[in-house]
């Protein structure tokens, strides 16, 4: 044997595995990236990705306009950038705020390589290994992920069909705090929460703040999509009502996902260390994406487009709720959301929305299964169902295929006489709309 070959193999799968930080211990694939390769097949109706339909934009006059960018502005749209993004970017952000009554300076907006970073960028300035976050029960998978990802202790606090539960916040952060654990923040997406769909009403906004404010707990509001209403006018935002709350938010939903461009609004100190930890992870945002995106601002009707996103959203958002009317047992029950993206489904008693993955997709419908919205193992008897991106026919038909899987399901159950098994999980929401 050469003595330069080594005198063992290394058999493990990943050999570098005891070289890996520990906090690379509690990453895990996104639940909902796991579906892409089978959901993205023409013969599936997928229910499960939450990407915005962009096929309305004005697609030929974007492509002349941003050819016309590079020609006139493309030596400086093409360089290197502010770490907290370009001016005329935050004065059009703070235009945009303005939108859900936010007022704000454009010297406290950071710009973001969109709204997940710059979760992230909170997530990495606040928290410490064992600092615990409160989030919605359910809440948003990408925010679990970064929240774990920072070895944070995630403890989920209950909502009901006006979203998050003031009274049940304030128990929660007494209890951890005399327990000696240190809540750094409440994350809540008050706008048509991903997966439920559910808005906060303005007085249950108030009530939260007031407690918030009562505790001395920091909010940090995620609000990607709070222009998409279909049903009556935006909401005033958390962060209009008090200037200490930490504000994530996107053109992804209401301009187009591939310029990844967000941005935080936060207290002037808590800014100038989102800047630092910014320029250590990305130098600049995109540049490029900033100019493309501010002259769609100037020199389009983007609020025009935002009410024709409205009012597709809405035809979608119906056709899944007569679908889900039409096809679903009498003892499922489902979110009615008023905007965004999502409805959140109750299975009947004894079904597990994982455990149907398989045969949903076989009978080709895809969604996301309840357990990936939670830390503690909760919602095995939910499932979150899109409806952004199918057209209306496409969405009747998956509820159709899925009816028929958990129906088949029931049967079985029925015929073999299984037992109910007893499942970990939330219903939000009541009851099934009555759509007669």
């Amino acid at each position: 044997m050469s003595s330069l070959e080594p005198s063992h193999r290394d058999t493990r799968m990943d050999p570098y595995i005891d070289q890996y930080a520990d906090r690379t211990g509690s990453m895990t694939v996104s639940a909902v990236r796991a579906l892409f390769s089978v959901a993205n097949r023409p013969e599936v109706v997928s229910l499960a990705g939450g990407m915005p339909n962009i096929t309305d934009l004005p697609l030929g006059r974007l492509g002349d306009s941003f050819d016309k960018l590079v020609q006139t502005k493309g030596v400086q749209a093409m360089q290197y950038g502010s770490g907290q993004g370009e001016p005329f970017m935050r004065e059009k952000v703070v235009d945009v705020m303005a939108e859900e009554q936010i007022r704000a300076n454009s010297d406290d907006v950071v710009i973001t390589c969109g709204s997940q970073q710059a979760l992230d960028l909170v997530t990495r300035i606040f928290i410490n290994p064992g600092d615990v976050v409160l989030c919605e029960a359910p809440s948003y998978v990408g925010a679990l992920g970064t929240f774990n990802a920072y070895q944070a202790e995630i403890h989920h606090v209950a909502m009901d069909e006006h979203g998050l539960v003031p009274s049940a916040v304030k128990e929660a952060v007494t209890t951890l705090r005399a327990a000696g654990k240190r809540v750094k923040f409440l994350y809540t997406i008050p706008n048509f929460n991903n997966p439920t769909g559910i808005q906060q009403p303005l007085e249950r906004r108030r009530e939260l703040l007031a407690v918030a404010h009562e505790l001395d707990l920091l909010v940090v509001e995620d609000n990607p999509y709070g222009l998409l209403t279909i049903e009556g006018e935006p909401l005033p935002a958390l962060r209009s009502m008090d200037p200490d709350v930490i504000y994530l938010g996107s053109f992804s939903k209401t301009f187009a996902p591939g310029f990844r461009i967000g941005w935080v609004l936060a207290p002037h100190a808590v800014r100038e260390r989102l800047v630092i930890a910014q320029e250590a992870a990305v130098l600049s945002p995109p540049v490029f994406s900033q100019f493309a995106i501010t002259d769609y601002l100037d020199n389009f009707d983007w609020r025009g487009q935002i009410v024709a996103f409205r009012d597709m959203y809405r035809a979608r958002r119906d056709a899944m709720l007569q679908g889900l009317s039409d096809h679903m047992p009498a003892a499922a029950t489902w979110t009615r959301p008023t905007g965004g993206f999502f409805v959140w489904l109750t299975l009947p008693e004894g079904l597990d929305s994982q455990a149907l993955l398989a045969r949903a997709v076989s009978e080709r419908v895809a969604y996301v299964p309840g357990n990936a919205f939670y830390a503690d193992g909760f919602g095995s008897r939910n499932m979150r169902l899109s409806y952004c991106f199918p057209t209306p026919e496409r969405i009747y038909e998956g509820t159709r295929r899925l009816g028929k899987v958990i129906r088949d399901e029931l049967e079985m159950r029925a015929t073999f006489g299984l037992p109910a098994t007893e499942v970990p999980h939330t219903q939000v929401g009541g009851p099934a709309p009555d759509l007669s």
